[in-house]
Formats: structure tokens, sequence, C-alpha cells
């Protein structure tokens, strides 16, 4: 049988890491820690709650968990001008990323991001039919602002997608950096949205602020967080952003009718509710993240500065074979970067310790 299917989708393999049943997974940069018996119960309870009412379709706006997400935000971040109105949620940050495309890119658009980064935004930009830039990295993996202002200058991108912390790498964005992109991109003709991803931007080092801080500045600012890394709720699926009234709008008018069940938004509330004990968990992620940072260099690798939950290290000259050795060991990590580096993901105490004997062995 012969399929109509898109020329540009021909051969293409979906999105996706492995997911094997190994003692130590670190290759997705998952909460190591299940949430806590206290957090469990409350989300058993709310998902039951949630169900006897499942023959209704849900709030289409959640507003409910908008509101919890903005008190979150002004406790977690000092985001303390964020009213229902500025924050959008999802099914994960994937789909509130997909959303942004599809309001602001499109055909005859260009979105840049600067490479290495996550491996899902060039799908993204296909999927909208919307034309796809990078500019590299310098060196140490953080943003040569001055070339990136005169990329915007030049491509005049309809979006510009920085992650921060980023990812692979961890690096991440000082608020000069957030506002010497924005200087650049309100000469955009026709406008530009700057979306700065902050999937991991609870494990940020102390002191480093996030870029929510500085929207009231510009109104083509947006920054998006998800709840599957600090909040150990990969399994939930909840992403969200939070911008300017006007940003917001254009996704409503993009997202599918009632797009967050009734037992996403009970289950995200839940969690919210806790996250006090669950930033505990986050705390223990970082002091053992800055350890194996300090480890890995320690044994001679190259390790980009983390403000993020994972580490990318090396170079090897055969990332692949250490990368099958250590999962003989049992431990998976992910193989992903510039040529030569691997991304460790941070695990348990145990897990690490796993990774660092197996990573000796191996390399021995």
């Amino acid at each position: 049988m012969t399929l109509p299917l898109r020329p540009e989708l021909v051969g293409l393999e979906p999105y996706g890491a492995p997911q094997l049943d190994v003692v130590a997974r670190l290759n997705v940069n998952e909460n190591p820690y299940s949430p806590p018996p206290a957090v469990v119960d409350a989300i058993a309870q709310a998902v039951r709650k949630a169900a006897e009412g499942l023959n209704r379709y849900p709030d289409r706006d959640f507003t409910a968990l908008r509101a919890d997400l903005a008190h979150y935000l002004e406790v977690e971040s000092h985001v303390d001008f964020v009213e229902v109105r500025n924050i959008w949620a999802a099914n994960g940050s994937n789909e509130v990323m997909l959303h942004l495309h599809q309001a602001f890119g499109g055909p005859g658009r260009t979105v840049l991001s600067f490479a290495p980064t996550y491996s899902m935004y060039p799908e993204y930009a296909r999927d909208s039919l919307t034309e796809y830039a990078t500019l590299p990295r310098r060196e140490d993996f953080h943003l040569d602002i001055e070339a990136a202002q005169a990329a915007i200058r030049e491509l005049h991108p309809s979006l510009v997608l920085v992650a921060s912390p980023n990812n692979p790498t961890g690096t991440a964005l000082t608020l000069d950096e957030v506002r010497g992109l924005m200087a650049a991109a309100d000469d955009v003709p026709g406008g530009c949205v700057v979306v700065i991803d902050e999937a991991y931007g609870e494990f940020r080092r102390r002191g480093v602020p996030s870029a929510a801080t500085i929207i009231p500045e510009h109104a083509n600012l947006a920054v998006s967080r998800t709840m599957s890394k600090a909040f150990a709720l990969a399994g939930g699926r909840l992403g969200y952003l939070v911008a300017h009234e006007p940003v917001i709008d254009a996704l409503r008018v993009v997202r599918l009718p009632y797009h967050l069940s009734a037992v996403t938004q009970a289950v995200a509330r839940a969690a919210l509710a806790h996250h006090r004990e669950l930033q505990a968990q986050v705390d223990e992620i970082r002091a053992e993240r800055d350890e194996t940072v300090e480890w890995l260099r320690e044994q001679g690798y190259t390790v980009a500065d983390s403000d993020a939950n994972f580490a990318l290290f090396g170079p090897f000259e055969d990332r692949e074979r250490v990368f099958q050795g250590l999962l003989s060991h049992g431990v998976l990590i992910r193989v992903v970067g510039p040529e030569g580096w691997l991304r460790v993901s941070i695990g348990t105490p145990q897990e690490m310790a796993l990774f660092r004997s197996a990573l000796l062995e191996v390399t021995a």
C-alpha cells in the first residue's frame, strides 16, 4: 500500500531514547527519586475525586491549575507579577513548544536556535513547516551574544528558542545575555518571540535567576518550564509557559479542545501543593551533580559547567565503545552532543557510585 506521506518525513525514525531495564538508567534526565509517600497519597486522592466527574469535559482553560502555577513561580523564582492570564500549560513542555511554533511559526518563517541543543527543536519546526536555523555555540557551550544578535538581525526569525540550562550541555544564560537577545529581537520586522526553555530551571546553581523575572520588561519574552524533572512527574506530562497575555491568547487559538485532561490537572495540582517536599529532592540532586562534575574533572575529563541535573563530559576517541561498556555494567547514559562527548543524568548516590566504578573499569 502506498501512503501519501509528506516527502520530508520519508525514512525518518520517531524521536526517543532507549528505555532499557538496567540497574542505573541515567540517559533521559529523569528525577531518580519517586514522589514521597505523602505526595503519592495526595495525587491518588486527587485523581479519585477527578474520576467522579470524568463523564464531563475538563475545564478547558484550567484556571485553577494556572493559578497554582503562578503561585509556585512566585515562591520558587520570585516572580511576583504573574496572574492566571500570564500562564499556559500543556501535555509536557513539548506540547507547549509545538503550540508556540503553530502560533508564531509556519511556512515562510524561521525559528533560530543555538547548537548543540535539545534534539526536539528541529522537529517542532519540521512539524509546523517552519524553517529551522542554528548558530554554533562557543567552545565552552555558552552563547556568543554578538553573533546571536547578528544572526537575529540577518535572518529575521519569528521565534528564537534558547534552552537555559541548555540540553545537553547544562549551561545557563545570564539576565544580561537574555536582554541582549531581546534587543536584537525587538528590531525584527513583524515581531519576534524569544522563548527561554527552562525545563531544568529548578536545578540551577544558587544565585542564577530565572529569565521569567524580566518578563515585565519585554512583551515578546516567554519562559517555558516543566514538572517532569524537579517535580518527579515525568509520567504526569505537564509543561507550562509564562508570558504576557497576548502571547498566551495566541496559544489558546491553536490548542486542541480540552487538551489537558481532568486527571492531568488533578495530578499537577496535587504535586504543586507539595512543592516544598519535592524541592528537597532537588537539593539532593544538585549536590550530587556538583560532586559528579568535580569527580569527572579529577579524572581528566572536560565537563561543561552544569546548572541542570546532568553533566556532559568528554571527549572520547570512541564514545560508542565507552557507552556500550557502561551498558554492559548496567549503566545506561546518552550518546548526545558534539562528537566524542557523552551525557550522564544525575541519579541516586548508589547509581552514581556504580557509574563511577563502571567508567573507571571501561576506560582503564
